[in-house]
């Protein structure tokens, strides 16, 4: 089958490592279901696997694509679920300790066929394209824990996104304006912050700059970069969610600042399959749709990596069939 691939760890350039063309088609144990797959969205978790990293040398070559949306054997379309874990397990299931992302240890969306468990396959709401309901399994259902499972932010109290145009972030500016929560978001360009406003976001800064007002809560998935910035934007007792590190892993912990504000720093990471069936219904009956920044077919896709690894992003970029 036509598969969109990684031969083999590349840290230094990850490009060279992927690979556009035929895998064997996959076996579907007891369990499993196969989903033809109509779309996939581009992830920095994607660019990480050609890295090397998150996954074992003698797992590739692995198909690339943690999120996705097809159609099932009887026609019923779905959304992918991308965690998967020890079906013993009971609770959140992104707590379980041998949980894993599709592209981790089993084959990834970027195909013509995705095997998954059958728990894995969630409806796909009828207001949804393919195309969009590709952003849900990943990004936005990230985005969607750290706001309304993590942050206990309340509809009316200000929140800071930290970078105007990924995928997460633009998720947590469209998802924070429909639950009415005022937001505040920073960018590097005036193109990335006038995608932000078109989103929503009730007030855009340039990287760094000096804010009104502190704010309740900040979402953090860039890092290093910003991490100054997001301790020293936040109210006494408030809250940073953090996400994903982009620029770096290794910030100045600030602690004196952490201890005597009383501030709060939450880890984040993925979401439950309760709450993607939640997101999704949350989008239908919001009408809220994903900001998709660039579609293209699966064969372009080399395109699509480039522009995340150039940091090119305005939204999600989304492979189609």
């Amino acid at each position: 089958m036509f598969a969109v691939y990684a031969t083999a760890p590349s840290p230094d350039d990850p490009l060279a490592a992927l690979e556009i063309g035929d895998r064997p088609e996959p076996e579907v144990p007891d369990g499993w279901v196969a989903v033809s797959v109509k779309a996939a969205s581009l992830n920095m978790h994607d660019l990480w696997t050609l890295r090397g990293v998150g996954i074992k040398a003698e797992r590739f070559p692995m198909i690339l694509g943690c999120d996705g949306a097809g159609v099932l054997a009887d026609g019923t379309e779905v959304v992918l679920h991308s965690v998967i874990g020890d079906p013993a397990w009971t609770g959140d299931e992104t707590l379980d300790p041998t949980r894993t992302l599709l592209t981790e240890k089993h084959q990834g969306s970027f195909a013509d066929t995705v095997i998954v468990p059958a728990r894995n396959a969630l409806p796909k709401p009828e207001g949804l394209s393919f195309a969009e309901a590709a952003c849900m399994g990943t990004a936005w259902l990230t985005a969607y824990r750290m706001l309304f499972v993590k942050s206990g932010l309340r509809p009316g109290q200000t929140m800071l996104v930290q970078g105007a145009s990924g995928g997460v972030s633009t998720a947590l500016i469209e998802l924070g304006q429909a639950a009415g929560l005022r937001v505040w978001v920073t960018g590097r360009t005036e193109e990335k912050r006038a995608l932000a406003t078109e989103l929503g976001a009730h007030a855009v800064f340039e990287s760094g700059a000096r804010l009104p007002e502190k704010v309740d809560g900040v979402f953090e998935t860039v890092g290093k970069a910003t991490w100054s910035h997001s301790m020293r934007a936040l109210k006494p007792g408030g809250i940073i969610v953090v996400s994903g590190s982009t620029s770096g892993p290794d910030p100045s912990a600030d602690l004196q600042r952490l201890f005597f504000l009383q501030l709060r720093v939450v880890g984040s990471t993925m979401g439950t399959r309760d709450e993607l069936a939640d997101l999704l219904r949350f989008c239908d009956t919001a009408g809220i749709k994903p900001r998709i920044g660039a579609e293209m077919p699966f064969k372009q896709a080399r395109d699509g990596f480039q522009q995340m690894l150039d940091g090119e992003t305005a939204g999600k970029i989304v492979f189609t069939a």
